[in-house]
């Protein structure tokens, strides 16, 4: 739990800052009680803070104040456990934007931008940060169809990522 926290921090303090990537834009028309729930990491780029995690996903809820929780979790195939971390999330532009900021310590926030979404029933979403260092394939179900596979990739290269820097997380 301590690396996951210290994980957290260093991210958070190296994207610290708002705003992202000129080839994205946060999609319109989001509706924030159709993306709460649990949601599945289909695939990531590296990084430290989820380094070695298999069967990973993200819990996000309602809070009083108005922001989201955020409950990521991850299973350490290097030390046997369960790996979690537990953050709040709020509106960066308005709720109909799905452009929020995220923190998982204290006031240092990031960019969560949520550029792809299956606006029909919410079943995968295509999120990045600040920096194309950083994106993130969350689906409703821990496995997706070679089909949506393909369009993330190309969706990624269209935008500028790299798609051979992707991590395919294994659901178990």
């Amino acid at each position: 739990m301590k690396r996951l926290l210290i994980a957290a921090v260093t991210f958070l303090l190296l994207c610290g800052c708002l705003g992202y990537p000129a080839t994205v834009k946060p999609v319109n028309g989001f509706e924030l009680e159709k993306f709460l729930g649990r949601w599945y990491e289909i695939a990531r780029f590296d990084h430290s803070f989820e380094r070695g995690l298999e069967a990973v996903t993200a819990e996000y809820s309602a809070r009083e104040d108005g922001g989201v929780r955020v409950q990521n979790r991850g299973f350490s195939v290097e030390t046997n456990e369960w790996k979690e971390s537990i953050g709040k999330a709020y509106f960066v532009e308005n709720e109909n934007i799905g452009y929020l900021r995220v923190s998982f310590f204290g006031p240092f926030y990031g960019s969560y931008v949520i550029f792809e979404l299956d606006k029909q029933d919410y079943q995968y979403a295509f999120v990045t940060s600040s920096k194309q260092s950083y994106v993130w394939f969350l689906s409703r179900s821990p496995t997706v169809s070679k089909e949506l596979k393909s369009h993330f990739k190309a969706v990624l290269r269209e935008k500028g990522f790299d798609p051979n820097k992707l991590i395919w997380v294994n659901q178990k």
